[in-house]
């Protein structure tokens, strides 16, 4: 197979957070496949073939990124952030594993600055000790499972990072959220809400647990959660590396 496949995260907004090995897959492709927005961020040019698509079609959209660079294409399949990061790279080997004969095609994974690394940077260094990243939408899993997840992710005095928490189809789950985020935490502790980081919409607010309200999130919002020994010095908000 002459085509290849590349999986690449675009960052979290800015241009300037695009890494070099990205722009220099896209600057050789031949077909660019992602969804809508992500796909806008690419400027057109001659000999390059925009395939957007919506946000709800990942498994059709990889099949159809396999399917032009088995036929010869050079494939970018774009996501935000990191593409490793609840995004299209674990889609496309999802959808590899029922099409053997794309096996020997040559497939590549690209990284790029997600959201909550970039908000943490923002912010300081909140996720500077132990920390997990939880999915808030239900969309590929029962709210059930995300419940337990964040319940337990709390117990283990994880710093949290959160995507996805509040749309317009789901306003009410972030307030379950915070629900539970108060049964297992104190109400001083720190929640970082950054929307739109490294865009000219950015916004970051620090408040406590007790001062949260769910209408702070959006889709376009990471919410980061600190641990107990997450703390705010000289307007930086930090987790030590030591925990004792």
């Amino acid at each position: 197979m002459t085509g290849w496949l590349v999986i690449a995260g675009l960052g979290p907004g800015s241009d300037a957070l695009v890494t070099p090995e990205v722009t220099a897959a896209l600057a050789q492709a031949t077909d660019v496949v992602g969804y809508i927005p992500y796909v806008a961020r690419i400027a057109p040019r001659d000999g390059l073939v925009a395939h957007p698509s919506d946000n709800r079609v990942e498994i059709l959209r990889a099949r159809q990124a396999l399917d032009l660079a088995a036929a010869g294409g050079r494939v970018v399949v774009v996501s935000s952030g990191d593409p490793g990061v609840f995004a299209m790279a674990a889609a496309v080997f999802e959808a590899l594993e029922d099409l053997p004969q794309y096996h020997r095609l040559d497939i590549r994974v690209l990284p790029g600055i997600t959201a909550m690394l970039a908000a943490a940077a923002r912010a300081g260094a909140p996720l500077g000790h132990d920390f997990c990243a939880i999915n808030l939408s239900d969309n590929l899993k029962p709210f059930a499972v995300l419940e337990r997840r964040l319940r337990l992710a709390a117990q283990a005095d994880f710093a949290m990072a959160f995507y996805n928490p509040r749309s317009n189809s789901r306003p009410h789950q972030f307030a379950r959220v915070l629900e539970i985020l108060r049964e297992e935490c104190e109400p001083g502790r720190l929640i970082i809400f950054a929307r739109a980081v490294s865009t000219p919409e950015e916004s970051l607010a620090t408040v406590t647990l007790a001062e949260a309200t769910p209408e702070m999130a959006d889709m376009r919002t990471v919410v980061l959660v600190g641990s107990s020994t997450t703390r705010l010095v000289a307007g930086h908000i930090y987790t030590p590396r030591s925990a004792r």
